[in-house]
């Protein structure tokens, strides 16, 4: 179903570097979207790609560095200095489907969510993008004040350690996501371990670096749909509520935060909404698809005579 590019990328602290974009064409289309998954994750979801072909708009995936199929034997998975360090991947996706599109739309998850807001900061007054989907952005850390606080001191050689944190593990999320366990997708488990990634010292530096960047104010000159699940939980083992609300993020910091992005924003809460909200239950995901194509056709593609 898809076409796949390997992105060679300037070499990092690690050694190579390569990305990997993904695409699904319908000859003759202007409009496109471009994925962007969050951490601990790559592109698996074909229902997504499906609708966007659906609806007439050209289907692109970018699986960044040190992730999914981009991943190489010699780096740390999802491992960077700074969100930044993903910015010529993006770059380089956008060159390559502005060739052939000219109203692209970049919808991104979880982290993704971060980076892209930044990546688009960066951008602004170019004209590269017409919107942002974000799919649960992380916006803020979901942990306790003290947790935040000890997180904001990383700003020592600490922050440059690539020894992974003694957080624990939980995998109360993957389990209510792949098929083997209490969910109903499936997906590869190495690419996407039901206990998620090691969380590293830089990497989380990296992050609180970039959410404060956000939280300061971005001034994003497209317009952005924010998505949140209606609920949070807080959940170190499985149970079947976990199926109904994000166990990763707090759906109110993603609404706080979200008006720092731009100054055109809309914010729609999800009820029984997991964490990746495409991920859930049928009715729930129906709506956000509803959700997005309102907006899209309300915001984006408003007055093209290629809006269906």
């Amino acid at each position: 179903m898809y076409e796949s590019t390997v992105l060679r990328l300037p070499p990092d602290f690690e050694g190579e570097v390569v990305a990997t974009l993904l695409a699904a064409r319908r000859t003759g289309s202007t409009r496109a979207v471009l994925y962007v998954h969050g951490f601990t994750d790559y592109f698996f979801q074909d229902h997504l790609a499906e609708h966007y072909l659906d609806q007439g708009v050209d289907f692109y995936a970018l699986d960044l560095r040190k992730y999914g199929r981009s991943w190489l034997p010699h780096q740390t998975r999802g491992l960077i200095r700074s969100v930044t360090d993903y910015f010529p991947e993006i770059d380089e996706a956008v060159r390559i489907i502005r060739q052939d599109h000219d109203n692209l739309v970049i919808n991104a998850h979880s982290t993704g969510g971060l980076i892209v807001p930044l990546w688009a900061d960066r951008v602004r007054g170019r004209g590269l993008v017409q919107g942002l989907v974000l799919n649960s952005p992380f916006l803020d850390l979901n942990v306790p004040a003290p947790l935040r606080l000890a997180a904001d001191l990383l700003k020592t050689p600490l922050s440059y350690s690539a020894r992974p944190l003694p957080l624990g593990i939980s995998t109360a999320y993957g389990q209510s996501l792949h098929r083997s366990e209490s969910g109903e997708w499936d997906y590869d488990l190495e690419m996407k371990p039901l206990g998620g990634f090691s969380v590293h010292a830089m990497w989380l530096a990296a992050i609180r670096r970039a959410q404060r960047r956000l939280h300061g104010g971005l001034a994003v000159d497209a317009p952005v749909l924010v998505l949140a699940s209606d609920k949070g939980l807080r959940v170190r083992d499985f149970a079947p509520e976990a199926q109904s609300a994000d166990i990763v993020l707090d759906p109110r910091q993603i609404a706080r935060w979200s008006t720092a992005i731009g100054p055109h924003v809309t914010c729609v809460r999800v009820a029984g909404g997991l964490h990746d909200l495409i991920l859930s239950a049928e009715p729930v995901r129906k709506q956000v698809f509803a959700e997005m194509d309102r907006w899209t056709g309300a915001y984006v593609y408003q007055g093209n005579e290629n809006n269906p």
